[in-house]
């Protein structure tokens, strides 16, 4: 019995010593020596040394002259912590209504006289008519019609929620029979009043949005409140889906796939070059306004930059060209500087 226990304990502690310590020491030395740049997660680095991303997960970038990643559904948006996919099927609702949202400020005429004019402003004057297939308040249509897109706009901006606190104190009989009507809420929330709110809202102010607006109070300093607007980015995205169903007969220009939908990890890092050519105009044209240079120099001047940057799946050979968002928006600091 000794000699096979001995025998027992020899064999674990070569196992031990082989999988636990020889092979990954093995896996250690090999990577730092022959792959340090990706054993140690793909950073890259600004000129003082300070790491600026990774090259594998996206981040996001919300300036002008920079190109923007996809969307992403990972916790509140590019979170490495909750990597995840909006799990949004593409017949959800849900899943057609933040794309309608996105497209909204961006969208632009296919032909006519319109032809690559964007559809925003008309977006904006057909929403001040107040009339959704000829029935009015439109806003309070638009928070019937979209419950959840209705009580997210709550907590979507800090000045939401006290605004429609403040709507509550003001408005006691509206809110007494909201709880008359849902007696499990006897102390409704801001989000629980979100569609008594719009549809108060929108007789109050017809053919107005509640918007969060920068003004300057009494001591000159800069704050946020909600006012009703009639114009917007607001407008555009929120109301794209009513106004194109009103209006399915306009040609519009396509849009690539991965400008508007999350993927799978929500950190994906590259956009495909179609992406990337769809969002030049915005990001020439923006440096060029920086710069005080010719659009059309700076245009020719990125987009030499994306074909020489953009790669296919195997050397090529799978797959649609990609550009890293991250390395290209390095590249344009480093060629034309800070963004102002």
């Amino acid at each position: 019995m000794p000699r096979y226990l001995s025998k027992s304990l020899m064999l674990l502690a070569f196992a031990v010593g082989i999988c636990c310590i020889v092979y990954p020491a093995a896996l250690l030395a090999t990577g730092q020596i022959f792959f340090p740049f990706q054993a140690n997660g793909s950073i890259l680095k600004g000129p003082d040394g300070k790491a600026l991303g990774s090259k594998l997960i996206a981040q996001p970038f919300t300036k002008n002259e920079y190109f923007w990643p996809r969307p992403s559904a990972a916790g509140s948006g590019y979170d490495a912590s909750a990597s995840s996919s909006s799990a949004l099927a593409p017949s959800n609702y849900a899943l057609r209504y933040r794309v309608a949202q996105m497209l909204g400020p961006i969208a632009t005429y296919r032909g006519g006289a319109k032809a690559g004019q964007a559809v925003g402003p008309d977006i904006e004057t057909w929403f001040q008519k107040d009339l959704f297939q000829g029935a009015p308040h439109l806003v309070a249509q638009w928070a019937s019609l979209h419950n959840s897109a209705a009580q997210g706009w709550v907590s979507a901006d800090p000045s939401h929620g006290p605004y429609v606190d403040a709507w509550a104190k003001a408005h006691p009989a509206v809110v007494a029979q909201f709880i008359k009507d849902n007696p499990g809420t006897p102390k409704p929330q801001a989000a629980d009043l979100a569609i008594v709110f719009f549809q108060s809202f929108s007789a109050e102010h017809p053919g107005t949005f509640p918007s969060a607006v920068t003004v300057t109070d009494a001591k000159g300093q800069s704050v946020t409140t909600v006012k009703p607007v009639t114009t917007g980015s607001d407008i555009q995205s929120n109301f794209f889906d009513m106004w194109r169903q009103e209006h399915a007969d306009l040609a519009l220009e396509d849009v690539p796939g991965d400008y508007v939908t999350t993927s799978a990890s929500g950190l994906d890092p590259d956009i495909t070059l179609q992406n990337a050519e769809y969002q030049l105009g915005r990001v020439s044209a923006t440096w060029a306004d920086d710069l005080k240079r010719n659009p059309a120099e700076v245009g020719t001047e990125i987009e030499t930059m994306l074909a020489k940057d953009a790669k296919a799946p195997l050397g090529g050979l799978a797959g649609e060209k990609l550009v890293n968002v991250l390395m290209v928006n390095l590249a344009l600091r480093d060629r034309y500087g800070e963004p102002k």
